[in-house]
C-alpha cells in the first residue's frame, strides 16, 4: 500500500469514532424542584434514583438531573422553576404542592411528575385520578386523608387529652376541616397555628410552655418534614406527646407516626419519569397512589413522657422503636 493511501486510511479511521460519537443523541435532562433543602430529602432523593434505576437510567451515564432547592423560602419557587423551563428540561419532578404549583405555573407543555400529601385533583392539578388529561402525573402519598386516623391513634396514647395544638404550613392546609370535625366528634379542642418559617417554630413553643396543651399534632407539609428533627427535640424538650406523618419522625425520637412511606412515593416518581423519557405521555399515565400506610411508635420516648402505650396499638405498629 502506497504511503499516501495508508495515511488516508488511518484518517478515515480516527475520524469515524468522533462522528459516530456526534450522532448519538444528547443526554436527556430532568429538572428536580423542591421547598426544602438537599439535606433534608436525601432518603427521597435515594428512592427517586432507585426507580429511575428500575427501568433502566442511572444519573450522570445515560441521564442528568438538574437540581433546584428554594430553602424554604416559597417565594423563590416561580423563579426556579422558570429557570429549568427555560433550560429546556425533558421532564419536571416537583416535591410538595408549592413546587408543584410553581411548575404548573411556568409551563402546560413540559412533563411534570409530581409527589405531593394532598388529592391532586381536590387541589386542581389534574382533572382526574385515572386520566390526568395534562402534562402533570405522579404520586399522591396519601397523607394529609389519614389526619383523622393519626389523631385517634394519639388521644389512644394520651386519653385524657382535651386540648390539642395543631401545626399546619400555610402552603398545605386542605387537612383542616375534616381534622376539626374529628376532633368535634372526639370532644377534643384544637388550636391551629400557621408556621412558615424556623423561628416560627420556637415562637410557637414558646406559647406552647405557657399554655400547655395535652398534645401536639403536625400536620403533612414539605416545610414540617424537613424540619423533624427540630420538631420531634422541641416536642419532647417540652414533654409534649405528639403525632407525626411520617416515620422518620419516629426515628429520630418522635412520639408517634402514622403515615405513608414517602421514600416509596419517590421510587414510584422516579419509575414515571423514566417511563416519560422513555415516550410516554403523563396523560396516559393516571395518578400513583399510596398503599402502604405505617404505624410507628417509640416506645423510648413514650416512657420518658410517662406515657403507657396501649397493647392495642403495639399489636398494629408497623415498627415499635425501642
Amino acid at each position: 500500500m502506497k504511503r499516501r493511501a495508508f495515511i488516508t486510511l488511518l484518517g478515515g479511521a480516527a475520524a469515524w469514532p468522533l462522528a459516530a460519537r456526534a450522532q448519538q443523541p444528547a443526554m436527556p435532562v430532568i429538572g428536580f424542584l423542591d421547598s426544602r433543602t438537599p439535606e433534608a430529602i436525601t432518603d427521597r432523593l435515594r428512592g427517586f434514583r432507585q426507580g429511575l434505576k428500575e427501568v433502566g437510567l442511572l444519573e450522570g451515564e445515560n441521564v442528568a438531573i438538574v437540581y433546584r432547592y428554594a430553602e424554604y423560602q416559597l417565594e423563590r419557587l416561580p423563579g426556579l422553576a422558570a429557570d429549568l423551563v427555560r433550560r429546556q428540561v425533558s421532564a419536571l419532578v416537583t416535591g410538595g404542592v408549592p413546587a408543584t404549583f410553581a411548575a404548573k405555573a411556568a409551563t402546560a407543555t413540559t412533563p411534570n411528575v409530581f409527589v405531593i400529601g394532598d388529592d391532586p385533583v381536590r387541589l386542581g392539578l389534574v382533572t382526574s385520578l385515572s386520566r390526568p388529561e395534562s402534562n402533570l402525573t405522579g404520586v399522591n402519598i396519601v397523607n394529609a386523608e389519614l389526619a383523622t386516623k393519626r389523631l385517634e391513634f394519639l388521644r389512644a396514647l394520651v386519653p385524657t387529652a382535651t386540648r390539642i395544638s395543631v401545626l399546619v404550613n400555610q402552603a398545605e392546609q386542605n387537612q383542616l376541616s375534616e381534622l376539626q370535625a374529628a376532633a368535634r366528634a372526639m370532644g377534643l379542642k384544637l388550636q391551629v397555628v400557621n408556621v412558615d418559617t424556623i423561628g416560627e417554630i420556637y415562637d410557637v413553643f414558646e406559647t406552647i410552655e405557657r399554655e400547655r396543651p395535652d398534645g401536639l399534632f403536625v400536620s403533612a407539609a414539605p416545610f414540617l418534614s424537613g424540619r423533624r428533627v427540630q420538631l420531634a427535640q422541641l416536642a419532647a424538650f417540652h414533654r409534649l406527646p405528639a403525632a407525626f406523618t411520617l416515620r422518620e419522625y419516629a426515628e429520630v425520637g418522635g412520639l408517634m407516626s402514622y403515615g405513608a412511606n414517602v421514600v416509596d412515593g419517590y421510587r414510584q416518581a422516579g419509575a414515571y419519569t423514566g417511563r416519560i423519557l422513555k415516550g410516554a405521555k403523563p396523560a396516559d399515565l393516571p395518578i400513583v397512589q399510596s398503599s402502604k400506610f405505617e404505624l410507628v411508635i417509640n416506645t423510648g420516648t413514650a416512657r420518658m413522657l410517662g406515657l403507657t402505650v396501649p397493647p392495642s396499638l403495639l399489636a398494629i405498629a408497623d415498627e415499635v422503636i425501642e
